[in-house]
């Protein structure tokens, strides 16, 4: 454990404690709110310190005691005292290891999601529908705001391609681990000899690229317009509203039809165009570094086979943590926390392993 460190954090937010409080900080309310974050973040980690502190000082009473005490009893109660705290300060230990781990700092920051359908023809869209609502009503549970962007929808009901938005706080930390190919093992509706069909669907869950400057040239743009339209061509717009986006240099097409307004459709296909060249040149960022991808629950890659829905037994399995919930109506129904939650801790290990290796 690297006290010093802990001291210097500790230092740092008493500093930001009495900043945060001053009238000049607190009339710029810009610098105020920065700095307010930033003494929120620390302050986990000085409560567990402080924590620390404390229990490594009740520890060495124990064992003064043990040194001294004459009085069989009174070494009992000591010995017990000694062990309780040493098993306290292991625990409060790994947590601050965790605190201490480096955040992600795409983890606050809002996302847009892509669901294709994959292998299974009208199944596998009618699959990636069913994760397209999971999703939504994962969000509507946490209160956060979703906005389709582009939606091609089949007449069954189902999704070949659904591109939508979710805003609220710390999205992605939530949702980073769903990237990845989705399996589904169930009995199609059109399936009259009552066989059970296995489809797949292609999710990627990206961070929105607001806040980052990417250079986008718009001699590298291809823009093309075109008249919006539902399944079967229901609620076709007469003008040609809709926009498609090529970027030249990369291949990236983009493309949105969710708005009336050709330039509000414009803004939210750029939008998504800068998501995904940021997260292009991050994916090659991260290439280059093996450690990092050593520390993934999964190595991010689309193509890799994350999830079994199995609807015959009932079941949802993880492959990435060998985890399996039998409860599958319900997490169609949004109830996904118990997953992403063991996801989230598993990540949290392996990075801890990384670290010590």
């Amino acid at each position: 454990m690297n006290i010093q460190k802990l001291e210097n954090i500790k230092k740092k937010y008493g500093e930001l404690t009495e900043l945060i409080s001053k009238p000049e900080i607190i009339a710029d309310n810009k610098e105020w709110t920065k700095l307010v974050k930033e003494h929120s973040a620390l302050e986990p980690v000085v409560n567990a310190y402080n924590k620390l502190t404390a229990v490594t000082s009740e520890m060495e009473q124990a064992r003064e005691l043990l040194e001294t005490e004459k009085d069989e009893e009174m070494l009992a109660l000591a010995k017990e005292e000694f062990e309780l705290k040493k098993e306290e300060r292991v625990t409060v230990e790994n947590e601050l290891k965790i605190l201490l781990l480096p955040k992600d700092p795409n983890d606050e920051k809002n996302v847009i999601v892509e669901i294709r359908g994959g292998a299974g023809g009208e199944e596998a869209a009618l699959f990636a529908g069913s994760l397209m609502r999971m999703y939504k009503m994962y969000a509507d549970k946490n209160r956060w705001h979703t906005e389709d962007i582009d939606v091609n929808a089949t007449e069954l009901g189902g999704v070949k391609e659904a591109v939508f938005s979710i805003n609220g706080a710390d999205v992605y930390s939530k949702l980073k681990f769903e990237s990845g190919v989705h399996r589904v093992q169930r009995v199609p509706d059109t399936e009259t000899q009552g066989r059970v069909h296995t489809s797949t669907a292609t999710v990627a869950v990206l961070p929105e690229a607001e806040d980052v400057v990417v250079d986008i040239n718009e001699k590298d743009l291809k823009i093309d317009t075109y008249r919006s339209g539902g399944a079967g061509g229901q609620h076709v717009n007469k003008t040609e509203s809709a926009i498609r986006i090529t970027h030249i240099p990369t291949g990236i097409v983009v493309q949105c039809q969710d708005e009336r307004s050709q330039i509000k459709n414009r803004d939210k296909a750029m939008k998504v165009l800068k998501t995904k060249l940021n997260d292009l040149y991050q994916s090659q960022a991260d290439a280059e570094m093996s450690k990092n991808r050593k520390s993934q629950v999964g190595t991010g890659d689309r193509s890799e086979r994350i999830r079994t829905y199995n609807f015959p037994q009932g079941r949802v399995t993880d492959h990435r943590i060998n985890m399996t919930l039998y409860s599958i109506d319900a997490f169609m129904n949004g109830d996904i926390d118990e997953m992403l939650e063991a996801l989230r801790i598993a990540d949290q290990t392996a990075r801890l392993n990384a670290e010590t290796e």
